[in-house]
């Protein structure tokens, strides 16, 4: 097992990054975090407010596409290990603007990789550079079939194409400068602070207020949800146990069409709420798909539970179930993050279609 004391976790404020970041801060206490966020749409230090006064943990501002300030970083806190997680991620933006997330997700995991080659140079066997994935690297499935840590890449979005070319990039660092590298490509999350932009936790905070819940197409597209918490314990034994140059994929074993998911959400809001059943499936609204809208995406993880000992936690239902009691009982954190500019984003996305 590998013990890291001077670990950054990248995009440390966003949905995943926040609870890896907790993780990290209360199950090592004697490793020092820093978790560095640009504090963009997505970015929220709302979602660390429990762990912000620990003596192990600090926050940073900053760009990893700043290469000079990266560098600086690396230089003051003497990184031992990073995991990085900082990325645009939202499919639908990406599509509206491919350059920033070009200029994200791959130019700033080439300046996080430069630095961890240059501050680490002469001791890569005590270091290490975790790079968190995707499954929609991988493309389209049919009907069948599952994505393996084989898998020819086929991305299909701008999001997914910048995701795979960083993905080139640090093994291209493994394999050209011996830099220590392992990388995961996790299926969809789902859980407590997840940004209302994405599905579910659109569809939930839609549902309290009673406003349409809008389904792209026919809601046949077919995704593998993984619960948050589990894939931050996948990357925790990773970070500490996987195999140099390898990938592991992690994902829920847990497939649902998009429709039969958002039946099952509006049954869960309208007992939770108290409302006559059907009340909340009422809400639903088909709009136009998605261009090049992927239609599967399934994971097997038989690689990390064999190797690793790893394995998803809760079964969806009872995920899902926890992930509404969250949202629920957290509204000024939702309030929060659906004003401003995340409401004209979404009246761009949705209403005005």
């Amino acid at each position: 097992m590998r013990n890291l004391k001077n670990i950054l976790i990248t995009g440390g404020a966003g949905f995943i990054g926040s609870h890896v970041v907790r993780r990290f801060v209360n199950n090592y206490p004697g490793s020092k975090i820093v978790n560095l966020d640009k504090l963009t749409y997505a970015g929220n230090l709302e979602n660390l407010t429990d762990i912000e006064n620990k003596p192990n943990y600090t926050f940073v501002k900053g760009d990893i596409v700043d290469g000079a300030f990266i560098d600086q970083l690396f230089e003051k806190h003497k990184f031992d290990g990073v995991i990085h997680l900082a990325a645009e991620s939202h499919v639908d933006r990406s599509i509206s603007n491919p350059t920033e997330f070009a200029m994200t997700n791959v130019i700033g995991t080439i300046n996080l990789l430069n630095a961890a080659k240059k501050h680490w140079a002469g001791n890569y066997e005590n270091c290490l550079f975790y790079h968190v994935s995707t499954d929609e690297v991988y493309g389209s499935l049919g009907e069948e079939g599952l994505f393996t840590e084989y898998t020819p890449y086929d991305p299909r979005s701008p999001y997914s194409a910048s995701k795979a070319s960083s993905d080139h990039f640090v093994m291209a660092y493994f394999h050209t400068y011996g830099l220590p590298v392992v990388m995961s490509n996790c299926s969809n999350n789902y859980g407590p602070n997840h940004f209302p932009e994405k599905l579910i936790p659109l569809a939930i905070h839609n549902i309290k207020e009673m406003k349409p819940v809008p389904v792209y197409g026919k809601g046949e597209n077919v995704r593998d949800w993984l619960y948050v918490e589990d894939h931050a314990t996948a990357i925790d034994l990773a970070f500490h146990n996987g195999v140099l140059g390898e990938k592991y994929n992690v994902g829920g074993n847990n497939e649902w069409k998009n429709i039969e998911l958002i039946h099952l959400l509006c049954d869960i809001m309208d007992k939770k709420l108290n409302r006559p059943m059907g009340t909340s499936a009422s809400l639903i609204t088909f709009v136009k798909d998605r261009a090049g809208h992927d239609l599967r995406y399934a994971i097997d993880s038989s690689k990390i539970q064999a190797e690793l000992g790893w394995k998803p936690s809760l079964v969806f239902e009872r995920g899902l179930a926890k992930t509404v009691d969250w949202y629920l009982s957290n509204e000024k954190w939702l309030n929060d993050v659906t004003s401003g500019e995340y409401q004209k984003y979404y009246k761009g996305q949705y209403e005005e279609r």
